[in-house]
């Protein structure tokens, strides 16, 4: 059923998607140095003070997952050609100004992909492989500059095969990053912010909590988001270093608008509403 109604939406398809057949390298910077003046000019146009900006990049890993490897002799050096690709890219979103988040849905969604028949030790140093690459890739970026976005696909389905985060947040937690954003109003791993409590993140690292699903349209009510973001708090140990956010994106590919743009912003205001209380009762606010 779900595959005869993705079939009849017009989107960017990644059921076939590109391979890599030669060398990879960057082309320059030219793109994203566009793209980031795109979005100064956005932030620009308003009479908003944002506090800290952030354009989005994708992992290593998600790009090896998505165009698959039939160049290179090993997965590592796929990996690295990709990183050493990547690295102008993130540097210059940091250098423009913006925080860079880094997206890799491929630290949790390849484990019911490409490793879904293969054990779970293969899989984490899958993992490793790729937190290593981005570490080399992030040299030059300073830690605090960049916030790493898992998740496990952001789909509406069953995802009883997702990996659980505790059995990739030891790995996971090696990038050299200020902070980590997992979404947790997904109802799958919406209980998972307890792995913090036992594995905490380093004294000077964030997370961000996503707390409003990004594929119903739904409106979580503030006091939902207010809980949540509480729970994840006690679980922290520190209030200052809970983030709220979305789970993902709400358009996981371009035109297929799972969530009505109307609903969207009702969404964010409910963020908004829902981190201003759970600041107050936190004594934050």
């Amino acid at each position: 059923m779900m595959e005869q109604q993705l079939a009849a939406r017009e989107a960017v398809s990644n059921m076939g998607p590109p391979k890599a057949i030669g060398e990879v390298h960057s082309l320059g910077n030219a793109a994203i140095e566009a793209e980031c003046a795109d979005f100064r000019a956005a932030l620009d146009e308003t009479d908003t003070h944002f506090v800290e900006p952030f354009l989005t990049a994708p992992s290593p890993g998600i790009i090896a997952g998505a165009m698959k490897n039939e160049y290179y002799g090993t997965e590592e050096a796929y990996l690295a050609a990709l990183g050493t690709a990547l690295r102008g890219e993130y540097e210059t979103i940091v250098g423009r100004g913006f925080l860079l988040q880094l997206d890799c849905p491929d630290l949790a969604l390849e484990r019911h992909l490409s490793y879904q028949d293969r054990p779970l030790g293969d899989f984490l140093s899958f993992v490793e492989r790729v937190v290593a690459t981005i570490n080399t890739a992030l040299e030059n970026v300073p830690r605090e500059k960049v916030r790493l976005h898992v998740c496990w696909g952001n789909y509406e389905g069953p995802h009883d095969c997702d990996v659980p985060l505790s059995d990739i947040w030891p790995a996971i937690k090696q990038a050299k990053v200020g902070a980590f954003f997992f979404p947790f109003a997904n109802p799958r791993h919406a209980h998972e912010y307890h792995v913090f409590e036992k594995h905490p993140l380093a004294s000077d690292q964030l997370l961000i909590a996503g707390v409003i699903d990004s594929l119903t349209n739904f409106v979580e009510h503030p006091e939902v988001v207010a809980e949540r973001l509480e729970r994840v708090a006690a679980a922290v140990g520190d209030p200052r270093r809970v983030i709220a956010g979305t789970d993902c994106g709400f358009d996981t590919s371009a035109g297929m608008g799972r969530v009505a743009e109307d609903v969207v912003w009702a969404k964010l205001h409910s963020l908004a509403e829902g981190a201003r209380l759970a600041s107050q009762r936190l004594g934050m606010g």
